[in-house]
């Protein structure tokens, strides 16, 4: 098998759809002697800001000298890049490898009617155990995929867990109503585990509060253990913090991120990172703390990718995230006329992003389809009254156009539709 015969054997496992459960992950990785049990490893759940919270945290954990392993969704440049050391995606040929090893396995699975048809989440995640393991790597980050107690990365027991946010998304799955989303991702949480909370409203802290103390696990909360003070946009690009926890009291934190839901992330990265370098025997300092937060870098998260023009790119593609963005697009750019191109998937509640955009200031909206099997038509936008664009590219030629002076160009509705964007405006690089 080359690589692009690789990529496609995992892509074809997609036609399994989405299927909860445990009972295959588990006899495949049983089947590669159960690597996961060898790793040390940190699991991150929440409805949004998993992706950043896990940047922050490899890069702060990079200061103490670790060789760090993170699992991530979805990709913004290369498929590689869900499973990397250090930032670096696997090469090829480590991927090609790997799924040579796993592929007859998953074929015998294939002859059993309780083990069949393993998606591709499943078969990801086994080859990203047995990676690790086999680079030796000294932590590993894994990013929950869909909910969490029923999720195939949910057969760890971590140094400690964090439920970064809860917000309604894939309610057809995970169920349609706060507590029972927030019952969902509180199943990631492990017998006397610390569990790290960000901000979620009281019915879902509840819901987890009670999942903890159930499997007796500390529980370190936003606002209670620790609390961040949002101070200024930085100068260049990202955001000024205080932070302050029962160990640390640290002032003027600079992150290159943009937005205050990424001081909210990077403080939930804070505290984790304070109670694995503590498990792990670590120092913490709050210079080896600024130095790795201003390090982190996450595509496609208020992305800025042109001064001139401005354009940014933001993968806000639930209701919860557009309503983050819409409150970072009044503060970070009030009075500025902002031109948006706008393409999502089927599965959202498309409506309710729209309206959110709808009530910024200086905001002209252009909605568009875009190639990918669930990205909501041209037919579909036409039902809620909007005319739509075939394709973004010419959605977007017409808006480079009408700019005048410093207008921002803002991309968003979904992560696979920016990154389409994403690889034409940088040119593949």
């Amino acid at each position: 098998m080359n690589y692009e015969e690789t990529v496609a054997w995992i892509h074809d496992r997609i036609k399994f759809g989405i299927r909860p459960g445990l009972i295959r992950i588990n006899e495949l990785l049983d089947r590669l002697d159960n690597p996961q049990n060898k790793l040390k490893t940190v699991h991150i759940g929440g409805t949004n800001g998993k992706g950043s919270t896990t940047t922050f945290l490899r890069c702060l954990l990079e200061e103490q000298g670790l060789t760090v392993g993170t699992f991530t969704s979805p990709y913004i440049e290369s498929f590689n890049e869900r499973v990397a050391i250090n930032g670096k995606p696997i090469p090829d040929e480590d991927l090609v490898k790997l799924v040579k090893k796993i592929k007859p396995i998953v074929e015998e699975m294939d002859t059993v009617e309780e083990l069949k048809n393993a998606v591709e989440f499943e078969i990801l995640t086994a080859i990203m155990f047995q990676y690790f393991l086999e680079k030796e790597v000294d932590i590993v980050l894994v990013e929950v995929g869909l909910g969490g107690r029923y999720d195939c990365t949910n057969v760890i027991t971590p140094l400690a867990s964090a439920i970064t946010t809860i917000g309604l998304d894939h309610v057809d799955i995970l169920g349609d109503s706060i507590e029972e989303i927030a019952s969902q991702k509180a199943g990631i949480i492990k017998e006397n585990v610390p569990v790290v909370i960000g901000k979620v409203e009281e019915a879902a802290f509840n819901v987890i509060k009670e999942e903890a103390a159930n499997l007796n696990s500390p529980i370190f909360h936003y606002g209670d253990e620790f609390t961040s003070k949002y101070i200024q946009p930085d100068e260049g690009w990202g955001e000024i913090f205080n932070f302050r926890s029962q160990e640390l009291d640290l002032s003027h934190l600079k992150i290159s991120l943009l937005g205050k839901h990424q001081v909210d992330n990077a403080s939930v990265a804070i505290e984790l990172y304070s109670i694995v370098s503590k498990s792990l025997g670590l120092p913490v300092t709050g210079k080896d703390i600024q130095k790795g937060l201003k390090k982190a870098f996450w595509p496609g998260r208020m992305e800025k990718i042109s001064d001139e023009p401005l354009i940014v790119l933001d993968g806000a593609h639930n209701d919860h995230a557009m309503q983050v963005l819409v409150q970072n697009l009044k503060t970070e750019f009030k009075g500025q006329q902002i031109h948006t191109i706008f393409g999502a998937l089927s599965t959202k509640d498309i409506a309710s992003m729209i309206k959110d955009l709808k009530t910024v200031p200086n905001l002209d909206l252009k909605v568009t389809t875009f190639d990918y099997p669930k990205a909501f038509t041209k037919e579909q936008y036409e039902e809620l009254g909007l005319n739509a664009y075939d394709a973004w590219q010419e959605a977007l030629a017409e808006t480079l156009e009408e700019l005048t002076g410093d207008d921002l160009v803002l991309v968003t509705g979904s992560l696979y539709f920016i990154s389409q964007v994403r690889e034409t405006l940088l040119g593949g690089n």
